[in-house]
């Protein structure tokens, strides 16, 4: 049977719209859906808090080996599958992203990086077993009439906040040379090209949207990034134009009319041009 969709799962049937379960629980993670090694995406937020082993895992394309103690935020709509395991002990959580406080979302969604895996330290470690503990606990233990779900989300957000500093501290060390404002500008066109890349092709649309000139967002982006602003939309077009191709069996033409290519010829030449192969055969050789 053909796939005409990358699979989503999504938290509807979870209780209290979370799922909370440790890494050696092998039988458990396959209970909740024995597609789940296969490639996919979530609607919600999935980390990977790995105390000790090593695990090895492809995030839209990037192989990551990892290896304890770490953690691995992947986000909405990120086509993530997990590979070869070693020794392994952690957890695994996944979250609804109305759970989490909007600002801490938007520093991990804004952010120049794509993967979000963090190296942690011994007393990192030790505070993130903690928390998956106390949130395990809350989520499977007694309800308390009217309490529950406020404690578990704050628990997340707990847990979220932690991640999120520790993201933070890393992500400024790389870019503290450059103003607050070039860096905001940047967070912000990063954001909405994910969200806009469909609809907005052009740096002048973005540049319109933010009330700023086309020549301060292309300087400030390549100053900031090292990149152009069309580098990071056409990224953002042809990651998902690849997912697509692997995922699916959509044709070519309809991928690009999904796409927002009614010409998918000049789909196919941009294509051919960004990632150095045509889409058949990007998706003769992945396959």
């Amino acid at each position: 049977m053909g796939k005409e969709e990358i699979q989503i799962y999504q938290l509807e049937g979870s209780r209290f719209g979370i799922e909370i379960f440790g890494m050696k629980d092998v039988a458990e993670w396959v209970s909740l859906n024995r597609d789940i090694l296969t490639p996919h995406r979530h609607d919600h937020y999935c980390c990977f808090f790995m105390e000790s082993g090593q695990m090895n895992f492809k995030v839209d394309f990037q192989n990551i080996d990892m290896e304890g103690p770490s953690l691995l935020v992947t986000c909405p709509g990120q086509v993530h599958e997990p590979g070869l395991v070693k020794d392994i002990g952690g957890w695994m959580i996944a979250f609804d992203a109305r759970f989490i406080d909007q600002n801490a979302r938007m520093a991990i969604e804004q952010s120049f990086s794509k993967i979000i895996l963090l190296r942690l330290g011994h007393a990192e470690k030790e505070w993130f077993t903690h928390i998956c503990q106390l949130i395990r606990s809350t989520v499977h233990g007694e309800a308390s009439a009217g309490f529950t779900q406020p404690l578990i989300q704050a628990l997340v957000n707990a847990f979220f906040y932690k991640t999120v500093g520790i993201f933070q501290s890393q992500e400024n060390e790389r870019i503290q040379e450059y103003s607050l404002r070039s860096v905001e500008i940047v967070k912000k066109f990063n954001q909405m090209v994910q969200e806009q890349f469909i609809i907005l092709k052009k740096p002048a649309d973005y540049a319109s949207a933010m009330n700023i000139t086309v020549s301060h967002l292309n300087d400030t982006v390549k100053s900031v990034t090292g990149f152009s602003t069309t580098w990071f939309i056409q990224q953002e077009i042809f990651r998902e134009a690849q997912r697509l191709l692997f995922y699916t069996d959509k044709s070519v033409k309809e991928i690009a009319f999904q796409l927002g290519y009614e010409d998918y010829k000049y789909f196919i030449r941009l294509f051919s041009k960004t990632t150095g192969t045509s889409p058949v055969t990007f998706r003769k050789k992945s396959k």
